[in-house]
């Protein structure tokens, strides 16, 4: 009979540690704390995701119930529920987002070699942003309607895993393009993204970095046609050219590539736009599919996730919230592949919930546990081993 350590710890003890204390102690986080550490009150936060704990009292009561074996989960300070809302409202946001970097920098490692569903070297991203709804009345710092508060989520989501390897949390009126002014691109990597971020102007600075992106094309786009290349029109190609922008000329004074194809399935004409001449031009209309895993990905969070209820009621809980929620995910991310178990993250999440206090080796609860999902549940999954 194993006599080990609780799941919950084994989880944890992927955390690495010497990681998050320089986080910590960068925004001077454990300062004049007594009982209660940054570790945790992340710890508490881990445990409400994994759990699906929806209120601080719910929290607490829960654990409460084990509190002669907190010591074992790795909470070393005495909880209450004003000690955790406290933590929340007022230690640095930055802590968990520095520390959800780290955690992304480690499965980014781990998933370099993932498929995705194109057959390409570069690194693939795919950017969006998706709102997340807030009660006004009492979250009055996030206004962006008359009656209605919110905030917005924008992510680059590494199509290798389905890693967000960038997040930033802005007020709902932000809109979307404007995250391409404090996007680092990376050199050779292709941007994937919808017609909310065509301004050429930004995606010209994307040229400059030796980025590619592929985006959809608006309707009015005035452009003058310098050369047409042949397509095998039974794929669904119309047409592949060579343009030059004739408006915007002035913000994009290089060539592009506009690329037409016919969705017979939704009986629509999909028009791209590429700095990218090297890849085939059914390869660029895969690539522009694939960004649907950013809405997958939105989807996911949002249905497993705690970052709909939240524990505070400041910007800094809501950001402290969900940048923990998004370490959870990254977290188990790492230990999926690390115990090279082909279960989903979803069937992870699962197992994980009901079986916190069990004193079982990690890696054989995930193994030996048997999961069946329904088909029509599964279309809600991310794909790709998600």
């Amino acid at each position: 009979m194993y006599s080990g350590k609780m799941i919950f710890s084994q989880v944890m003890e992927f955390i690495p540690m010497y990681e998050f204390q320089k986080c910590v102690q960068e925004y001077q986080g454990n300062h004049k704390t007594k009982s209660f550490s940054c570790l945790d009150q992340f710890l508490c936060m881990a445990f409400a995701q994994i759990r699906y704990r929806t209120s601080l009292r719910d929290i607490i009561v829960c654990l409460q119930t084990r509190g002669n074996k907190l010591y074992h989960l790795g909470i070393r300070g005495k909880i209450a529920r004003s000690t955790l809302a406290d933590a929340n409202e007022n230690r640095d946001w930055r802590i968990y987002a520095n520390f959800a970097q780290v955690l992304i920098r480690t499965a980014k490692s781990l998933y370099t070699n993932e498929k995705f569903g194109v057959v390409l070297k570069n690194t693939v991203y795919a950017l969006d942003a998706s709102t997340i709804d807030l009660c006004l009345s009492v979250f009055p710092w996030a206004r962006f309607r008359r009656h209605k508060a919110g905030i917005k989520l924008h992510t680059l989501l590494d199509l290798r895993g389905n890693i967000p390897t960038f997040i930033e949390i802005t007020d709902a009126l932000l809109h979307d393009v404007n995250i391409l002014d404090i996007l680092v691109a990376e050199p050779g990597a292709c941007y994937v993204m919808d017609r909310g971020y065509l301004d050429f102007s930004r995606l010209y600075q994307l040229r400059l970095c030796g980025s590619f992106f592929v985006i959809r094309a608006k309707k009015n786009l005035k452009f003058r046609r310098i050369y047409s290349r042949k397509v095998d029109k039974s794929t669904g190609l119309r047409c592949d050219q060579t343009i030059v922008l004739t408006n915007s000329y002035k913000d994009y004074p290089e060539q592009l590539r506009r690329i037409c194809f016919y969705d017979i399935e939704n009986n629509k004409l999909l028009i791209f736009l590429t700095n990218d001449f090297s890849l085939p031009a059914l390869t660029i209309t895969k690539l522009y599919k694939c960004r649907w895993q950013v809405e997958l990905f939105f989807k996911w969070i949002k249905q497993h996730l705690r970052i709909k209820k939240f524990l505070g009621t400041s910007e800094n809980a809501v950001k402290t919230q969900v940048w923990i929620a998004i370490s959870v995910y990254v977290l188990l991310a790492i230990i999926r592949k690390q115990l090279n178990t082909e279960k989903s993250l979803y069937e992870i999440f699962q197992i994980l919930s009901v079986s916190v206090f069990e004193k079982e080796p990690l890696k054989q609860i995930l193994t030996k546990t048997k999961f069946s999902t329904d088909l029509s549940e599964m279309d809600t999954q991310l794909h790709f081993g998600f």
